[in-house]
């Protein structure tokens, strides 16, 4: 059984049950508590602080976590990276009152800096050359240079409207996160067997996103200038039709190009067209 420790709530933690779910690792309907088995899969589920799950895996309370990259490099444990995921992105940033000038990092010279991130930070600012104070605050860190404790603030920042809402302004990315799978560093052969098969689901999962499959007639003069813009995964599967002039074209496409290659087939004689969505897609 791979014990995988998961974030107890917030975005990371629906993100990432939705990803369990479409691999087929369901965990038990009943009322969640620290601890979940899943339904027809070798693993547990170990609910926890996000930034409590870097040390549980490093120190093999858990054996994977999934967990966001900002409290991995925050945490600086000894665990695997093992996959980024590609979800639940977002940035670590310097931002300051929205009325201040701000001409450069020389602005945070001298200045007090309330973060959850103090070590990110220190870095950083060591990096660049510039002296600052450092306030360390567990929570709520866009209130501080509202009520005075603080300068400026480092912290996630995902849509903005957090430091919109508290008159502040995003000045300075210090770093992008997204959710990371990682792993202790001295797994079974039988948990990094499961650890894989996960993976494997995941991706298939993954592969599919943004993608569509589709079906449609298509002139066999024209088949050439198709085959062009439907490349699929290694090149489109032409099926000839009854009618000697005519061929059956199926692939798959991405989303963000969707119209505008639907467009072109139309413009090229193409007919019956129709678009499937993709549940898993197994390289």
């Amino acid at each position: 059984m791979l014990r995988i420790a998961i974030q107890s709530k917030g975005r990371l933690y629906d993100e990432t049950m939705a990803l369990l779910e479409e691999s087929g690792i369901r965990l038990s309907k009943a009322r969640r508590t620290l601890l979940l088995s899943a339904v027809d899969f070798p693993v547990e589920a170990l609910f926890l602080r996000d930034d409590d799950i870097p040390q549980s895996v490093a120190n093999g309370v858990a054996d994977a976590g999934i967990v966001g990259e900002n409290e991995y490099v925050e945490k600086g444990q000894e665990a695997e990276l093992v996959k980024r995921l590609g979800f639940s992105k977002c940035r670590l940033s310097l931002a300051i009152p929205k009325d201040a000038a701000y001409e450069g990092l020389q602005w945070f010279e001298g200045k007090t800096i309330a973060t959850s991130y103090p070590v990110i930070l220190n870095r950083f600012l060591k990096e660049k050359g510039i002296k600052a104070a450092l306030h360390e605050i567990s929570g709520s860190v866009e209130i501080a240079p509202g009520i005075g404790l603080a300068d400026a603030i480092f912290d996630i920042v995902s849509s903005g409207s957090t430091l919109i809402s508290n008159r502040l302004k995003e000045v300075e990315v210090v770093m992008k996160s997204e959710a990371l799978l990682i792993a202790g560093k001295s797994l079974s052969a039988e948990k990094r067997n499961v650890l894989n098969e996960m993976l494997f689901r995941f991706a298939a999962v993954q592969e599919a996103a943004g993608r569509k499959y589709v079906l449609l007639n298509a002139p066999r003069a024209q088949l050439a200038e198709i085959t062009k813009l439907l490349p699929g995964m290694k090149s489109p599967t032409v099926t000839p039709l009854a009618d000697e002039g005519w061929v059956s074209v199926q692939s798959v496409i991405t989303e963000k190009h969707f119209w505008e290659i639907i467009g072109q087939l139309k413009s090229l004689g193409a007919e019956g067209i129709l678009v499937i969505p993709i549940e898993k897609m197994i390289l």
